[in-house]
């Protein structure tokens, strides 16, 4: 885990969270494409795994596939 800063935007990521985060987009555009496939298969987990990610998405705490943070733009 890094505390470096992401070149992934926190604002794309909740977007794609908040439209599509039932079928995991916001994990796949991140880089965290083996979870982006669970959330996919399980359409984010019936819709908890999503809005949790959703909020720590908000929060800006959610980091890329390297665990770098996300980055508001």
């Amino acid at each position: 885990m890094s505390d470096a800063a992401s070149e992934k935007s926190n604002t794309a990521a909740l977007l794609l969270c908040l439209f599509l985060g039932g079928l995991g987009v916001h994990r796949f555009y991140v880089g965290k494409v083996g979870t982006g496939v669970l959330q996919l298969v399980t359409l984010g987990g019936l819709g908890i795994w999503a809005l949790i990610d959703l909020i720590v998405i908000a929060l800006g705490k959610f980091t890329d596939g390297e665990g770098n943070t996300l980055q508001w733009s």
